[in-house]
């Protein structure tokens, strides 16, 4: 069956996160509800990367599978009938063995950290005001580049087979009042990044230090991690 490949855009703060959940608005049940109205037949969408709940992003690419040619106008129409804070960018079709998780490369996150009131940033940002050592966050964001087991920094409940995985880029950068961690990975773990960054955080902070920080990590549990970014 022809495969097509969505690349698409949103702001989350509205939704459950990405994956279709019971009695829940999420990114992908809104995706499939607004390309089986246009359509006229019912989709099943395959991301590349779920997002968690509140999580922004500016591209991510999903596929489903339809046995014939979408409609001529499907841009248009389909973002007519989103809402909108999700948009779909381009629509192509693709081979059919091709997947968007599993011919994915890498995945890019950006945590942006602002310290100074600004209204405009609420949703965007999360709000940090206090001092905090930036050199020994950017040590830390080399730290976990040298570990592959991620478990500490996984939330529970999640249906993996493995806590694994690879760090390809990590560190810190100022962008005008903004600071920016950005992380690239082959794969990430259910809030993963806010994991991190919570923990970074701490180090920033003096709260841990740097061995502390990697005893978190080898301890292989996540209740010693800071989630509450």
């Amino acid at each position: 069956m022809p495969r097509y490949f969505l690349e698409v855009m949103y702001h989350g703060k509205a939704y459950s996160g990405f994956q279709v959940q019971e009695n829940a608005i999420t990114i992908q049940s809104e995706l499939e509800r607004a390309i089986g109205i246009l359509e006229r037949a019912k989709v099943e969408l395959t991301g590349s990367s779920r997002t968690d709940a509140g999580v922004h992003a500016r591209q991510n690419f999903l596929h489903f599978d339809f046995d014939r040619p979408v409609h001529p106008h499907f841009l248009y129409k389909v973002n007519a009938i989103l809402p909108a804070d999700i948009v779909v960018k381009s629509v192509f079709r693709v081979v059919d063995s091709a997947h968007s998780r599993f011919d994915a490369l890498s995945r890019t996150y950006k945590y942006y950290i602002y310290r100074k009131k600004n209204p405009f940033l609420d949703d965007r940002a999360y709000f940090f005001p206090y001092q905090i050592n930036l050199d020994l966050m950017q040590e830390a964001a080399k730290v976990i580049m040298e570990y592959r087991d991620f478990t500490s920094f996984s939330k529970r409940k999640t249906q993996v087979k493995t806590f694994n995985c690879r760090i390809l880029e990590a560190g810190w950068q100022e962008e005008g009042d903004l600071l920016v961690f950005t992380v690239k990975a082959d794969r990430f773990l259910r809030g993963m990044v806010r994991g991190i960054v919570g923990t970074i955080l701490r180090v920033g902070r003096g709260r841990i230090d740097l061995d502390e920080f990697r005893r978190i990590i080898e301890a292989r549990d996540c209740c010693k991690a800071d989630f509450s970014t």
